[in-house]
């Protein structure tokens, strides 16, 4: 896998549709395990759901769960909501082939949150009702900003839930050998039960459960880790600058430039930056994305409403930011763990992204491929990377059918004159309709590099979703036409943008770099073969070589059918032999495109009676919460 496509893939806290490729990650003669545990987790989320559904009797407890979430247990839905398998199968596997930087993109997902808790989460609560269109719509033309609201959050939602679509097929037909279509619709079946009958009642729940999983599974990975060392940090710290694997795979990376180093300078190495993010203008707006972003998403937005109060919504991304941070402390462990006893060479050999990285290590810390504990800790990390899978879709549906339901029909359609029975049946058909959506898009993109569309995600939240929710919130000059402008224009930027970015397909590069694959394939092969024939290789050493053999005829295999795919094809999807800018993801550009578009919208917009009328109104509910809670009770 490509470093361009991890960066668009990573950002999307989704897997990408090459990512665990690798077929056989369990022995069959284990996969019972994996179908026990599985059922047992998807059982256990069952209940919960079924538990959920006799709580649902309003819009109200469909949408926000009636508003009675504790800060606490929303925090933990907040970490169950973000923190997807890229956090987990992702970070660790960066962090096991590149070390340190691999950790920088857990710093910019934690610093997102410094932005929500300052600027969103209070104000959030105070003014919205169900989605974000309630807090656009709160001081501007109702009907025209809840189309474009609402078209923003289906446009974000269907690009993040096309990437978690796929990721759960693959992780699941790469586990338990089920063909990837049945695996796709395995996952937005169970999405569409805790939605549908459950509501944000049993989404919660059950990214609760998984939230409490996940951080359990990891405490459990870092504690058999880090025991040997007497949980000193400074001693596993030196056991992974003294490890050969480490200092083999920095001296890999590297290149002419590891020869003049020692074993311990090269060690050292992988503690420093610089081995993966080297451009520092694509780390910068990678960041911008980051944090912008993550205001942005709309499942997230909406988890601010499913508070009694701003207090508990303040108090909620308090307990979020501790799990989130707590956790993103572990993934440093897991993935040095992983590099000191798996090693980089093998875990690139499963997957050259690094996501079987954590799982592989759970393998090993239980007795290796060979044993019963091994390879039920392998199946367990994978179940609960599944969760996480299913309980992000859950989110991102949910907030999907919000917007066509509370916003399109109920707002627009409706002009806010419909019963609580006729919303909650309008929000139920619209989880049907964008369920069926995702099922079928992520049939459709089977075996697609999906890295493009996680990357618009967090470019079209952060350009389009967050400059105007900031600005309607504290510019009193911002009106109709300035979120009109905003919209239209940031998403169009970021959706252009990344079109002509690296992230996108380009058949000639493709090919060039097949066939090199194919004309160095000869030679590698001859030093693997000749490598076997030794007779004083230890097995361990066979046995790595050996899947290095057959990954080089996997590859090969793989350029050829390359080559012929885009025989007669020259240009990307939008006519382009190479990108027009370097940037993987936009938000450099789009970011302040946004903001200057609900600017200039809002002053040549002309007077906005309803928007200089509300002004006061709005700054004084989001400072103190006067009339929200009479506002959430209609």
């Amino acid at each position: 896998m490509s470093r361009k496509l991890w960066l668009g893939g990573l950002l999307g806290l989704g897997i990408p549709a090459v990512a665990l490729a690798a077929e056989g990650a369990v022995a069959l003669e284990y996969r019972f395990l994996t179908f026990m545990v599985f059922g047992a987790i998807i059982m256990l989320t069952m209940f919960v759901t079924y538990v959920a559904s006799k709580k649902v009797h309003s819009a109200s407890d469909f949408y926000t769960a009636g508003g009675g979430i504790s800060g606490l247990q929303n925090g933990w839905a907040i970490a169950g909501d973000y923190l997807s398998a890229a956090s987990f199968l992702g970070i660790a596997g960066l962090i096991s082939l590149y070390g340190y930087d691999g950790f920088m993109y857990s710093v910019g997902w934690l610093v997102a949150y410094i932005t929500v808790l300052l600027v969103i989460a209070e104000p959030c609560r105070n003014i919205g009702k169900y989605t974000l269109s309630d807090i656009l719509a709160y001081r501007n033309d109702p009907k025209k900003t809840r189309i474009v609201g609402a078209l923003s959050v289906i446009t974000v939602s269907t690009f993040y839930l096309t990437a978690q679509m796929v990721g759960g097929g693959v992780l699941v037909k790469t586990l338990i050998g089920i063909d990837y279509e049945i695996s796709v619709m395995a996952v937005g079946v169970l999405m569409l039960a805790y939605v549908l009958f459950g509501g944000m009642v049993a989404t919660t729940y059950v990214q609760i459960i998984k939230a409490i999983l996940l951080v359990a599974a990891s405490i459990i990975l870092v504690m058999m880790v880090w025991a040997p060392y007497g949980f000193s940090l400074p001693g596993f710290l030196e056991a992974v600058v003294g490890d050969a694997k480490v200092q083999a795979q920095v001296a890999k990376l590297l290149g002419d430039s590891a020869g003049n180093m020692t074993a311990a300078e090269l060690g050292q190495r992988f503690l420093e930056p610089g081995l993966y993010l080297k451009d520092p203008l694509d780390q910068l707006s990678l960041g911008m994305a980051l944090v912008f972003g993550t205001a942005g998403l709309p499942h997230i937005l909406m988890r601010f409403f499913t508070v009694p109060n701003a207090q508990e919504a303040r108090k909620s991304v308090v307990w979020a930011m501790a799990i989130i941070g707590g956790f993103y402390v572990l993934t440093i462990f897991l993935g040095m763990g992983a590099a000191i006893h798996v090693g980089s060479a093998d875990i690139a050999l499963i997957d050259k992204g690094g996501n079987m990285a954590a799982p592989l290590l759970a393998q090993f810390l239980g007795g290796g491929a060979d044993s019963m504990l091994g390879n039920f800790m392998l199946a367990f990390v994978a179940a609960v990377a599944f969760a996480t899978i299913v309980a992000v879709v859950a989110g991102l549906v949910l907030a999907s059918a919000s917007a066509m339901a509370h916003d399109l029909y109920v707002g627009v359609i409706r002009g806010e004159h419909a019963t609580s029975e006729e919303q909650v049946r309008a929000a139920r058909i619209s989880t049907v309709i964008v369920g069926a959506i995702a099922i079928v898009i992520g049939i459709a993109a089977k075996g697609q590099n999906v890295a493009h569309l996680v990357a618009l995600a967090f470019a079209v939240a952060a350009s389009a979703n967050l400059p105007c929710v900031l600005l309607t919130l504290y510019w009193k000059r911002c009106n109709t036409g300035g979120i009109i402008a905003g919209m239209l224009i940031g998403t169009t930027a970021a959706i252009s943008l990344v079109l002509v970015s690296p992230n996108m397909t380009y058949p000639l590069k493709v090919k060039a770099d097949a066939a090199k694959m194919i004309a160095e394939a000869p030679e590698k092969r001859a030093g693997l073969e000749a490598k076997l024939a030794d007779a004083t290789l230890s097995e361990q050493a066979r046995g790595t070589t050996t899947k290095a053999l057959a990954k080089l005829d996997k590859d090969v295999i793989k350029a050829e059918e390359d080559l012929v795919k885009y025989a007669n094809e020259t240009t990307s999807l939008v006519g382009l032999e190479k990108p027009l800018i370097e940037l993987k993801n936009p938000g450099l550009i789009s970011i302040p495109l946004g903001f200057l578009a609900v600017v200039l919208g809002s002053l040549l917009y002309g007077r906005d009676r309803r928007a200089e009328e509300k002004w006061t109104e709005l700054y004084v509910r989001q400072n103190t919460g006067i009339g929200a809670s009479k506002a959430q009770a209609h």
